[in-house]
């Protein structure tokens, strides 16, 4: 049974590392995408945005419509529609059809991660759905982070066809090993649309959201600007600079398993202590920013907490709405997405309005504000809390 769930988990990690690489990869490529379609970096752009505006609008609604038809069908069906998306902008000549097949694939990008990070939890024991979990986003992280320099190899050697290519054969080996390996799973206990939505009248589902977007803005406002403020401000560049994103990268997959061990032990603590510790990194680097070495060391915690703070994200909003969870999911990615869209602007105008090495105050605003709302939910929702406040009523 263990080792039918670990090959569960490992194969939605790997399902998730396609869908997140094919989304944020063809950042690295964006330049050789506009000369191959004779195009500006910004048009090309659209391939980036326009797919983060899908997830955005789709992560609501569409895992919410997904959530009683059985759970491998699903997951076959979104892989397939990666695949072939992935497929059409390999052979494709024209951007319009290119961006077509982006953005069609970007609806169904939170129905298969939604789907994902719940059936991982479900697959073992309430105390151990965090490590699980923590696993499965492993899988998001490293699309995220290490999808970007693969592909930019990939193309740099080969071409962006070849890269486009990688993307495809990420999800079909997905899809292959999902029809071959993991067993029908048809849904037991189907919830309405409308007990889901439910879960949006709880006050505390709202300040979970506001929670998750706060760190998602937190983690954006810097994460979107490192090349630039390691280039900027340590003045670092070329293999050097590679070195350092790569330092962050594999950071950032120690960080996941830390974070689900983190959360399996203590979840508030976890959670109260993240942006804590992390604004303390942030602030270090005023310090260490100037000097190649220790703004390296500085990097490596920036990379394990950013991983954690993820953790902390899915798990925050999840507990919030244990009666959903393939809607609470499906919000996590919404409210992530949307904290990418906030950070990345707000960072861009600290960087243009102050410099690249005081985008680590957009950050620790925002964590401020994390902290505010983490602490109010500790604060409003506490057993004790509310004992008291019943017991004044009487």
């Amino acid at each position: 049974m263990v080792r039918q769930n670990n090959l569960l988990i490992l194969i939605l990690t790997v399902g998730v590392f396609g869908i997140l690489t094919t989304e944020m990869g063809i950042v690295g490529i964006l330049p050789v995408v506009a000369e191959r379609f004779d195009i500006s970096v910004t048009e090309a752009g659209l391939l980036v945005s326009l797919f983060a505006l899908a997830v955005a609008i789709s992560g609501p609604t569409l895992p919410l419509l997904f959530s009683g038809i059985n759970r491998k069908k699903v997951m076959l069906l979104v892989l397939g529609i990666f695949v072939a998306g992935n497929i059409v902008s390999l052979l494709t000549s024209s951007f319009t059809i290119l961006l077509i097949a982006r953005i069609v694939p970007a609806f169904f990008h939170p129905i298969y991660c939604a789907l994902a990070l719940t059936v991982a939890a479900t697959s073992v024991s309430k105390e151990e759905a965090p490590k699980a979990v923590s696993k499965v986003i492993l899988g998001v992280n490293a699309g995220m982070i290490l999808g970007v320099p693969i592909t930019t190899y990939i193309a740099s050697v080969t071409s962006v066809e070849m890269a486009m290519l990688f993307f495809a054969i990420v999800n079909a080996l997905a899809l292959i090993a999902t029809l071959v390996f993991i067993p029908s799973m048809p849904v037991k206990e189907r919830l309405t649309y409308g007990t889901q939505i439910g879960v949006l009248k709880k006050p505390i589902m709202w300040v979970a959201i506001a929670t998750v977007v706060f760190i998602g803005s937190a983690n954006s406002s810097i994460n979107s600007f490192i090349a630039e403020y390691l280039g900027a401000v340590t003045h670092i560049s070329g293999t050097t600079l590679t070195f350092a994103l790569f330092i962050f990268g594999i950071a950032s997959l120690v960080g996941n398993f830390a974070g689900g061990r983190f959360l399996t032990k203590n979840a508030m603590r976890t959670a109260t202590f993240f942006p804590i510790v992390l604004g303390l990194f942030l602030m270090l680097s005023f310090l260490t920013g100037k000097s190649v070495v220790p703004m390296l060391i500085t990097l490596l915690f920036w990379g394990i907490l950013f991983a954690i703070g993820n953790n902390v994200s899915q798990y925050w909003i999840s507990s919030s709405a244990q009666e959903a969870p393939d809607f609470a999911n499906g919000m996590f990615l919404s409210c992530s997405n949307l904290g990418v869209t906030i950070g990345t602007s707000v960072g861009g105008l600290f960087i243009s309005g102050m410099g690249a090495q005081y985008i680590v105050i957009a950050g620790v605003l925002f964590l401020i504000m994390s902290l505010a709302s983490i602490l109010l939910r500790k604060y409003m929702f506490n057993p004790s809390t509310q004992q008291k406040a019943a017991g004044s009523r009487r």
